[in-house]
């Protein structure tokens, strides 16, 4: 079932415009646009030739190669050497969980909105942006562009998609490696409950790629505002559990703030910078922490 695009709200794309992606390794250098190139002398030197692709400056197009070819190539220089973004989408089943008072919203949505956020800050600093939905035995891979082409082609891919599944295994996982590099930037939208993407993005810091972490939670799950009986179900394992909510407040609050400070830790450990959001707050709050003025870069 394909579902009507998201659009980024007119108040979080203006705030949109206080932000910018700026990955540790490029920290305190310089270069074309917003961030560092990987020539240590002064102006453009050239690098190699990629092909053409969607978005790209005719200026950049090298018309003699065109000539010889009749084909485009564009001039990659040093100084140029725009960001990879990387968005890494869980797509497992869990991530369909909505509340109550909005069932329609779910984690997964606002997952979708999230990278719609991050793909538009990676335009405007004119970075790459890809991604991939990490869901059962498939991967749905997106390798990273400029431009609004590929924020279009991540619309119609969005609106297609619907969490479903477990966490892929790490034979599913392996096309992954092949495709993030070392100075990519990458960007784990999940739940964080499943295990084996935790330990995904461990092995990807462990590695050298710099990793963030953006936790989605909905609002029961902050709250639990459960009164009566209650029927709580797994939606990936399919495991049910029948009590009385208001009698297991107190003891899920208790246990799930022990779960996220274990997790937070963890994190930390990792080298993993992280954030969190629940479904009734802004959608951007998770990127001002991560990327905001005050946030942690070192």
């Amino acid at each position: 079932m394909t579902r009507a695009p998201l659009t980024i709200p007119p108040d979080v794309r203006s705030r949109l415009k206080r932000l910018s992606l700026n990955p540790r390794s490029m920290a305190g250098t310089r270069g074309f646009g917003m961030h560092a190139s990987r020539s240590k002398g002064s102006g453009l030197e050239f690098a190699q030739y990629r092909a053409y692709e969607p978005g790209d400056e005719p200026r950049r197009i090298d018309w003699k190669l065109f000539s010889r070819s009749d084909k485009f190539f564009v001039r990659e220089a040093e100084e140029e050497s725009p960001l990879a973004v990387w968005i890494l989408l869980d797509g497992s089943a869990s991530m369909a969980q909505a509340d109550r008072a909005r069932p329609d919203w779910s984690r997964f949505d606002a997952a979708k909105l999230l990278a719609l956020c991050i793909a538009e800050l990676a335009m405007m600093q004119g970075d790459r942006f890809g991604w991939m939905v990490l869901q059962g035995t498939a991967l749905a891979v997106a390798d990273p562009r400029p431009g609004r082409p590929q924020s279009d082609r991540m619309q119609v891919d969005f609106a297609r998609l619907a969490p479903a599944g477990t966490f892929p295994e790490a034979t599913t996982l392996a096309p992954l490696w092949e495709r993030i590099g070392a100075r990519d930037l990458v960007l784990f939208l999940s739940d964080c409950f499943d295990e084996g993407g935790i330990a995904l993005i461990e092995r990807l810091a462990k590695a050298g790629r710099e990793v963030l972490a953006i936790q989605l939670l909905t609002v029961e799950e902050r709250d639990f505002p459960f009164d009566g009986g209650f029927r709580f179900r797994d939606q990936e394992s399919g495991e049910e559990l029948v009590s009385d909510g208001k009698a297991l407040r107190d003891i899920f609050l208790t246990r799930f703030a022990a779960a996220r400070a274990a997790l937070d830790e963890r994190l930390d450990k990792a080298g993993i910078r992280h954030a969190a959001v629940v479904l009734d707050e802004p959608i951007d709050r998770p990127l001002h922490a991560l990327f905001g003025r005050g946030a942690e870069r070192t």
